[in-house]
This record gives C-alpha cells, sequence and structure tokens, in this order.
C-alpha cells in the first residue's frame, strides 16, 4: 500500500475518532465540566482519610483490635444502610448541589472530630456520620453527572469522573503517609478536613442552571418529564435484577482478596513489607485512572457487555494466580489485573444501571439498592473466606473465591443481553 493511502487512511480514522468523541462530549460547559472534574479528585482525598489511617490512629491510642473492629464496622454498616435513603433523596431533592455540599461538610466534621479527640463515643459518632454521607455525597456525584451531561454522555464522563477520583486516592494516601509522620496526633484528619474545601470550592464552580432535574434521577423527557416509576417497578425490572446478582456474586469473591493479600505478605516476612502493601493498594488504582475513560468511551462504541465480559472474566484469573504462588511478581500482575477489573466494573455499573433505569426517574435510588447490597456482600465475603482459609487453609480461600467469580461471569454471559441503547432520545 503506498504511503500516501496510508496517511489518508489513518488521516481518515483520526477525523473520525475526534467526531465521536465530541458526539460524546457532555453537553455541560467547560467550566461546570472541570468543577465535577476537581470535586471527584478531592473526594476522593477526603475519603482517603478513613478507612485504614482510622485503623493505625486508633491503635495508636491505645484502642484493643476489638474495640478498633466495632468502630470500624459501625460505620461501614452506616454507610450500607445510607445508600437506599441517600439514592431516593438525590432524586427528589432539585438542589443536588446543595445536598452534595452537605455532605461535604459532614464529611468535614467527622475528621475533625477525630483530629481532636479519641473518645470512643466521639469516635464512634464521627464514622456513622461519616458512613451516613457515603449515601448523600456518591448519589449526588452521580446525579450531578447525569444532570450536566445526560444519558449518551454519561459513559464518557462517568469515565472522567473514575480518573480523577482514582488519582485523588493514590497522591492523598501518599501525602496522608507523610502526614502521619510529621504532624503528630490527629495530623492526618486535620488534613483530610481541610481538603473539604477546595471539594466545595470545585462543586460551587459547577453551574447549577447546567444541572437539568429530570435528566439528573433518569426520567422521561419533552411532555413525561414530570413522571417518575413507581418503587415496585423497579423489583420487576429483570435485568436490573439480574445485573444486581452478578454484582452481588462478584462482590462475594472480589472483596476478600486484599485481606488474603496483606496476609499472604505479612505471612511471608517479605523486606519492606508494608511499603510492598502500598504499592499493592496503589497500583490498581494507577490503572483505574489510565483506563476508566477509555471504557466509559468504547461501551458507547463497542458496547458494555463485552467489556463486562472482560471486567468479570478477570477475577478467576486473579484468584487461581493467588492459588499457585504468593510470590512479590505474582501479586503485582493480579493487582495490575484488579485495575483493570475496577475500571471496568466501575464505570459500567453507574452506565448500565443508567440503561436500565431510563424514564423511571429513579436512577440514584436504583443505584443505592445496587450499592447496598454489593456492600452487603463485601462483608459477607470478608467473613466467609476467613472462616474457610481458617478451617481449609488459604488455597481453598482462593478456590472459593474463584467459583463465586466464574458463576458472577456465567450469570452475566446467560442472562444479561446487551443494554447499550440502539438510539437515544433528543
Amino acid at each position: 500500500m503506498p504511503t500516501s493511502l496510508r496517511r489518508t487512511r489513518l488521516r481518515g480514522a483520526i477525523r473520525r475518532y475526534r467526531a465521536a468523541r465530541r458526539a460524546l462530549h457532555t453537553p455541560a460547559s467547560a467550566q461546570s465540566r472541570h468543577g465535577l472534574d476537581w470535586m471527584n479528585f478531592f473526594l476522593a482525598d477526603v475519603q482517603t482519610g478513613f478507612g485504614t489511617f482510622v485503623a493505625f490512629y486508633l491503635a495508636a491510642h491505645g484502642w484493643s483490635q476489638e474495640w478498633v473492629g466495632i468502630a470500624l464496622s459501625a460505620g461501614a454498616i452506616a454507610g450500607v444502610v445510607s445508600q437506599v435513603p441517600g439514592g431516593a433523596l438525590a432524586d427528589a431533592i432539585r438542589q443536588k448541589r446543595a445536598l452534595a455540599a452537605v455532605g461535604i461538610a459532614l464529611i468535614g466534621a467527622a475528621a475533625l472530630t477525630l483530629a481532636i479527640t479519641s473518645n470512643f463515643f466521639a469516635v464512634l459518632a464521627a464514622l456513622l456520620l461519616q458512613g451516613v454521607t457515603a449515601g448523600i455525597v456518591t448519589p449526588s456525584v452521580n446525579a450531578i453527572s447525569l444532570g450536566l451531561a445526560g444519558r449518551r454522555a454519561m459513559s464518557v464522563r462517568t469515565g472522567r469522573n473514575y480518573r480523577f477520583a482514582a488519582a485523588g486516592h493514590v497522591l492523598t494516601a501518599a501525602a496522608m503517609g507523610l502526614a502521619g509522620d510529621y504532624m503528630p496526633g490527629g495530623g492526618i484528619f486535620i488534613v483530610a478536613a481541610s481538603l473539604c474545601i477546595p471539594a466545595l470550592i470545585a462543586l460551587a464552580v459547577i453551574r447549577a442552571d447546567e444541572i437539568d432535574y429530570a435528566r439528573a434521577r433518569n426520567a422521561a423527557t419533552g411532555e413525561h418529564a414530570g413522571e417518575v416509576g413507581r418503587v415496585l417497578d423497579l423489583a420487576k425490572n429483570r435485568p436490573l435484577l439480574t445485573f444486581t446478582a452478578v454484582l452481588v456474586l462478584f462482590q462475594l469473591a472480589d472483596a476478600s482478596l486484599l485481606p488474603l493479600i496483606g496476609e499472604a505478605l505479612g505471612t511471608a516476612k517479605a523486606t519492606h513489607a508494608v511499603l510492598w502493601m502500598s504499592a499493592l493498594v496503589a497500583l490498581p488504582q494507577i490503572v483505574v485512572a489510565a483506563f476508566a475513560p477509555w471504557v466509559g468511551f468504547h461501551s458507547e462504541r463497542k458496547g458494555r457487555r463485552p467489556l463486562l465480559l472482560v471486567g468479570f472474566g478477570v477475577e478467576p484469573v486473579r484468584a487461581v494466580l493467588l492459588a499457585l504462588s504468593a510470590a512479590l511478581p505474582v501479586l503485582l500482575v493480579v493487582q495490575l489485573l484488579n485495575g483493570v477489573s475496577g475500571a471496568v466494573i466501575g464505570v459500567l455499573t453507574v452506565i448500565v444501571v443508567t440503561d436500565l433505569t431510563a424514564g423511571t426517574g429513579r436512577f440514584n435510588l436504583a443505584q443505592g439498592v445496587v450499592g447496598a447490597l454489593s456492600g452487603l456482600a463485601a462483608a459477607a465475603s470478608t467473613l466467609a473466606t476467613g472462616y474457610i482459609a481458617e478451617l481449609f487453609g488459604v488455597t481453598a480461600g482462593y478456590v472459593a473465591i474463584a467459583v463465586c467469580a466464574v458463576a458472577a461471569t456465567a450469570l452475566l454471559w446467560v442472562f444479561l443481553s446487551e443494554t447499550r441503547p440502539e438510539r437515544y432520545p433528543e
């Protein structure tokens, strides 16, 4: 083929790619788009200040492992329970930015409480408050995204959300580790609380008049925009129920993999084990930051189902690799695959639920139900896999994880059809 012809075809392919990108671009202004980007970044920063850092902080203040577990479990339960009412609230309230601002402010208050006291009841209240805000902030971000982007551009928008959130997790984990070394006491949580300020500034940059209320809850368009489907109709939505069952099975497999990896690393007494664990936690987030926008874009071109099959199909491979070896190179490969799976499933969960709730006005409620059930499955996973590993060995735990992951992939393959619409409403 002549060089000139190859160049012409390459230019044509580039033009078509750019045209496709423009067609999927969020219709909102650059100001609102960038505001939403950075709100996701700083929200991830704030949320990184909890979790593992709380356990370190409380242990340093003389808390027993049992009481640390009780406090963290209470916060986790509050996060699961709050998702359904939080989703319903995000559907109902017109002032999406105000709802998100309340959630961010409450997270800041929880962080400050942890910074100034280690009293049991104060810490418990702070973790309960932080858990409840998960049911406020997450659906608010989804609602604002859909309200700005609309259904067609939601795929690319969700990919950007995950990119900025993953970047925030990676950078802030390192920054808070330094804060813990150089700022005694509750320095980590002071940093987390202070990061609420740029998050609120980024939220304020988003233009309220560009967040369409009907679009933000995935309601019908035109003269039917005010109509809202019945909650009972969600329970009759077979594709939505199937997808939820797939996600529950996936969480039964996925949630306990990282704890087992940490246990294997600790048992091996590897040099710089803490540093290696930090790298294994950060690595998937780096992959998500790089890969998530690609997933959003190509889910519109190639469909949701092929990408979902890849994302779910990676999980049993991870479990089998871990069952065969706990060597550090294997752990790195496993976590790279975790990043691929996390990008695909994280982005496409939002997009598929958007597809399956189109015209109902119950998008955020459905997301809340899916999130709550996934959270319960994750909690059950760590408990069940821990017992299996203790009774029958770690290899048996990995085998159980692989079985659940294969079941999730098979259920998706057999029962869930492509959800991407042939044509979007104008």
